[in-house]
């Protein structure tokens, strides 16, 4: 059976955050490989398609239908920040424009929610895959009928570990390649896939033993760092520190392996 929160609550969040997420991941299916609008945005390798918008206008008009009085923050700028909102979704539409646009089977829906400040419900949706990566707090964390816990794992030299780069890595001298080249020297391997949400979600299903990057964004990890937290991992910036909410710095692993990553970070 799918995640049925005891509070009521939270499972009508939920229900509402995982049928628009598959809503709109319908739509990536129906148009992933076929052609495309490109525009840019923050950089020429910083990509938003009309596939984005779409599923964003769905997402937001499906909130605003059912909760008219929540805050919606929203990748492509629908929906309304609302400040004194309860309620605050927070929205990636379609996360991993790059890979979509290249017909590269790698992105995903992405949910947050949070009540009152406070992490509360994360749906990722993986459309070509079906996978529905779902939490609730104190709920844990689930993929369909599956509890998700975080690997076991405590050796860097075992570790599979994923990472990315931002828009500005043409320009920027913080550009995560100091990073790269110390752990690519002491981990198992490295995976780059480009869709921040999932990695974190593979990180809280042990497919990934670690992730890190910087740069990224609220919508990128508001529903990931739950599902990890959910799973059991271990969310901090690079200082080990609180989970920045802006995303700026994102270290997520199993526990175990945090303070060795860090070091090499």
């Amino acid at each position: 059976m799918p995640l049925e929160p005891k509070d009521s609550l939270l499972c009508e969040l939920l229900q509402l955050a995982r049928d628009l997420a598959r809503s709109a991941g319908a739509i990536q299916r129906d148009r992933f490989e076929t052609d495309l609008k490109l525009d840019t945005k923050s950089a020429p390798i910083d990509l938003v398609t009309e596939v984005d918008r779409a599923c964003e206008a769905l997402i937001v008009e499906g909130i605003q239908a059912a909760r008219a009085d929540d805050a919606i923050l929203a990748e492509e700028g629908h929906g309304d920040d609302k400040a004194d909102a309860k309620i605050r979704w927070i929205i990636d539409p379609l996360d991993g424009t790059v890979n979509f646009a290249h017909g590269f089977p790698r992105f995903c829906v992405s949910i947050g929610i949070e009540i009152e400040g406070l992490r509360s419900v994360g749906v990722v949706y993986d459309p070509l895959l079906n996978e529905c990566f779902e939490a609730a707090r104190g709920e844990g964390a689930w993929l369909g009928p599956r509890r998700l816990r975080v690997s076991e794992e405590d050796e860097l030299g075992r570790a599979l570990i994923a990472t990315g780069f931002a828009y500005d890595v043409h320009d920027s001298e913080n550009d995560n390649l100091a990073a790269f080249r110390n752990v690519i020297k002491v981990a198992r391997g490295i995976r780059r896939d480009g869709s921040a949400a999932l990695d974190l979600c593979y990180v809280a299903s042990s497919r990934l033993d670690a992730y890190w990057e910087l740069k990224l964004h609220p919508w990128d990890v508001a529903a990931g760092y739950l599902i990890v937290e959910e799973a059991g991992g271990r969310i901090s910036d690079f200082g080990d520190g609180p989970p920045d909410r802006s995303g700026r710095e994102v270290v997520a692993t199993n526990g175990s392996l945090h303070q060795e990553l860090l070091k090499q970070l």
